[in-house]
């Protein structure tokens, strides 16, 4: 590290660590249950692409801390509202069209990020940034594709993609809301404040639902807080699963 580490910073890599391991979690429980062998296979992948990021992440947040805690103990030993993810990515996956217009967004969003970040001062940051960047793309277009088969396909698979739309939408004002951590960071010259990205995300995503036959829900004042570690109800049931054995088996080794 060649910079002083501050709160906000390891509080910017921890959210990015977090909605990486969220969002995969999110994604593993399609694991066997994808609509075709194929796409069973990519979303895991996805998934495995997203636990790799948060591994890097969430260990190099654990040296910014100081404290002695690891990858694994940021993972699956920390109360509820320790986590930063923004609250999309915790949203349940209620069908096939809901996982694919989230992991859309999301990957869309991940891809700006990790591209800006790449000049992150924040070397460490710099690196883990240039791997996810290539991942991020495929993420993007391949869910891209997707949104545009369901959206302009059966009628049953636009309806379906339009509720997922309508369910999603408002909690993407989350991710672009400023926040002084964001701008701790970005005067830092650690990694662009969120607000930055909001014009060239729906540069990048508007036209993938236009394309998609999909209409954009108005925009709302309602404004979801899990970056602030003010979660959903979804979120304590999701690590119940994700950390029972760890809790379980404190320091367990296979």
């Amino acid at each position: 590290m060649t910079m002083q580490t501050t709160p906000e910073h390891l509080e910017y890599v921890l959210r990015l660590g977090d909605a990486a391991l969220i969002h995969g979690q999110r994604l593993s429980e399609w694991c066997g249950h994808a609509p075709v062998l194929e796409e069973d296979m990519a979303m895991a992948n996805m998934a495995l692409d997203l636990i790799g990021q948060a591994r890097l992440l969430l260990s190099h947040a654990g040296k910014l801390e100081g404290q002695g805690r690891d990858e694994d103990a940021l993972a699956f030993l920390r109360h509820e509202g320790e986590y930063r993810n923004p609250t999309l990515c915790e949203m349940p996956n209620t069908d096939f069209a809901h996982t694919i217009l989230k992991a859309f967004l999301l990957g869309s969003f991940s891809l700006l990020l990790w591209d800006r970040l790449g000049g992150s001062g924040d070397l460490e940051l710099a690196a883990i940034a240039a791997k996810s960047l290539k991942e991020a793309r495929y993420h993007a277009e391949h869910t891209g594709d997707w949104v545009i088969r369901l959206g302009d396909g059966t009628e049953e698979s636009h309806r379906r993609a339009q509720a997922a739309l309508d369910v999603l939408w408002p909690y993407t004002n989350e991710l672009f809301a400023p926040n002084a951590t964001d701008d701790a960071v970005s005067a830092a010259g650690i990694g662009p404040a969120w607000s930055e990205l909001a014009a060239d995300w729906e540069a990048a995503v508007l036209p993938v639902l236009q394309h998609a036959t999909l209409t954009v829900p108005a925009r709302t004042p309602f404004q979801s807080t899990g970056k602030f570690g003010r979660h959903s109800e979804y979120m304590g049931h999701l690590l119940a699963h994700m950390q029972h054995l760890p809790r379980s088996f404190p320091g367990a080794k296979w």
